[in-house]
């Protein structure tokens, strides 16, 4: 099934190019508008943007394509993409909308939806929306009289920072602690810090000066440098580093040293089974997470199952299957038993409620397992299928044999760009290295010979 507009999360594009253009957004709002309306009450949606410029055009069309069919429009402003899925349950929302390009430069953006129960829509449902987009508007226009309104939710911030408090244990706080939060000048940058506050941390802010382009530049999850600097020069107990659109994290310990979505999850899932409160024995993650975690939940008599990457891929899983713990090396950590995607705020708290009650440093609580050695490659292609090139097939099957039951081969196209991304783990970093190198060399040549 091609798509025209919808990619692996959303649409997303660079601004005022097709298809991140006021007049894309406005058929969205229309064509989604119109699908997700049922029954007879007013319908109601709720719309949350981050920092970006772009975000004022694009929030302005969607409002115009809503009200135009009849919608209710609930305008939350900069707020994090699980605070929107959290608010569309709450406001009995019949749709959420999240404006956003997550951890991707300033000049891109991305709409996001959100059925009424705050998860990502299903391909299908996607596909319904192009279908609408590509029909005659005129047909989906409302009269007069049933034309939406549009209103500002003045308590959006104080309804998002209570809930992430809420998901902590109760009585439980974060007096005593020194934390540096990095915003990334993104969605989070107004909650994330005062969430910290009221919990009774001494919060050290940085990327909370958003100016519409600053937006994840040298800052953030992506670009942890300036807070492990900040860490070290504060003396602080843990950085928190958030992504534009705060459903990712990345930790830095005391001694200014990346935990990333792999540990976290280790730590989250290790602390809950204590509690009797981890679901289906074990937690579910992507092919990209480190074997390491696998062998080290093993241990601990906990399973890892693996999805394609995508946290729509591990929600999935996590829905069908009974999880309660999911997410990615990156830092996208999904806890179903608080929200319906990643929410790198409440993943954190998750964090700091064990370094407390374990009364540890950081460094001490996250460190779990050794990593093993593992390799990524990005290579790209102007045409043709490099996957399919019988030489590269053959090298795939040499390196399998190579690495054996002590290792792990992941290639992957990407959903986004014409890149071939080739990842290889194993004990011997030396036989990692070789692994890769034979499949990029092979893929290399099956690209060249199909441009």
């Amino acid at each position: 099934m091609s798509r025209r507009y919808f990619g692996t999360d959303g649409i997303r594009g660079l601004a005022n190019h097709h298809p991140m253009t006021s007049e894309v957004a406005l058929k969205v709002g229309m064509a989604a508008g119109k699908l997700f309306q049922n029954g007879s009450h007013r319908h109601r949606v709720v719309i949350g943007k981050d920092t970006r410029l772009s975000g004022y055009m694009l929030e302005a069309a969607l409002v115009s394509g809503f009200t135009s069919v009849g919608m209710d429009v609930f305008l939350l402003g900069p707020m994090p993409t699980p605070a929107v899925a959290m608010l569309t349950r709450s406001l009995r929302a019949d749709l959420g909308v999240m404006i956003s390009a997550s951890h991707n430069r300033f000049d891109d953006n991305g709409i996001k939806l959100f059925d009424p129960d705050g998860y990502k829509l299903s391909d299908e449902t996607e596909h319904a929306i192009e279908k609408l987009i590509e029909g005659d508007s005129q047909e989906l226009l409302a009269a007069p009289g049933a034309i939406g309104r549009a209103k500002r939710v003045e308590s959006a911030q104080e309804r998002y920072i209570e809930f992430a408090k809420r998901t902590l244990p109760r009585n439980l706080q974060l007096g005593g602690l020194r934390i540096v939060i990095d915003c990334a000048n993104g969605a989070g940058y107004a909650v994330a810090p005062a969430a910290l506050w009221e919990l009774g941390a001494e919060v050290i802010s940085i990327g909370v000066d958003p100016n519409g382009q600053n937006i994840n530049h040298k800052c953030g999850s992506t670009a942890p440098d300036a807070l492990k600097q900040k860490v070290l020069e504060t003396r602080a107990d843990v950085g928190i580093a958030l992504d534009g659109d705060a459903d990712r994290v990345v930790i830095v310990d005391e001694k200014g040293d990346i935990v990333d979505g792999d540990q976290l999850m280790a730590v989250i899932a290790e602390s809950w089974h204590q509690r009797g409160k981890l679901a289906a024995g074990g937690i579910v993650a992507t092919v990209m997470s480190n074997l390491g975690l696998e062998r080290h939940l093993k241990t601990c008599g906990l399973s890892l199952a693996r999805t394609p990457v995508g946290d729509r891929y591990v929600v999935e899983h996590m829905r069908k299957h009974g999880y309660n713990i999911g997410g990615e090396q990156s830092g996208h950590i999904v806890l179903s038993d608080f929200t319906t995607t990643g929410d790198g705020l409440v993943s954190a708290l998750q964090l700091l409620a064990v370094v407390v009650s374990m009364d540890r440093p950081v460094s001490e609580v996250c460190q779990r397992f050794n990593p093993v050695p593992q390799l990524l490659r990005n290579v790209h292609y102007s045409g043709g299928a490099p996957l399919e090139d019988q030489r590269v097939l053959k090298a795939i099957s040499g390196v399998e044999k190579l690495l054996g039951e002590s290792g792990r081969l992941v290639i992957r196209a990407s959903g986004t760009e014409p890149v071939i991304r080739v990842m290889a783990e194993g004990d011997d970093e030396d036989v990692v290295s070789d692994a890769v190198g034979e499949i990029v060399e092979a893929v290399k040549t099956a690209a060249a010979q199909a441009a």
